[in-house]
């Protein structure tokens, strides 16, 4: 069966589209917001290779990390990303993207950790 990536062109979302032989579905739609307005992208060509395999060259590759640097972890989590595929998922990579900004600029402004705030009134 065929597989389509698009992007919403309205939320931004990338997805994969199964493309149904025979239940015909040829309509695909955003699974985030539901628009129907996509863009069709050009897919990278993937090599198939089992997952032992592809965690045996994360784990390679880990003990280059960094972990006290959001700048190492992040490229460590693309690369994840990319060997992975879709098995990651976007969403956790935006959130972790989203936590390594967050982490970046706690330290640009000097704490180097998040404060928590009790906003409770006494």
């Amino acid at each position: 069966m065929p597989l389509y990536e698009y992007r919403c062109q309205q939320c931004g979302k990338r997805f994969t589209f199964l493309y149904g032989v025979i239940a015909g579905n040829t309509n695909p739609r955003c699974p985030r917001c539901g628009s129907g307005e996509l863009k069709k992208l050009i897919s990278r060509v993937r090599r198939l290779r089992g997952e032992e395999a592809i965690l045996e060259s994360m784990a390679d590759s880990i003990g280059d990390v960094d972990e006290d640097d959001p700048r190492s972890i992040r490229q460590f989590v693309r690369r994840m990303g990319r060997q992975l595929g879709s098995e990651l998922g976007e969403d956790i990579t935006d959130e972790l993207e989203e936590m390594l900004e967050e982490e970046m600029k706690a330290e640009r402004e000097g704490r180097g950790e998040r404060e928590e705030v009790d906003e409770h009134i006494y």
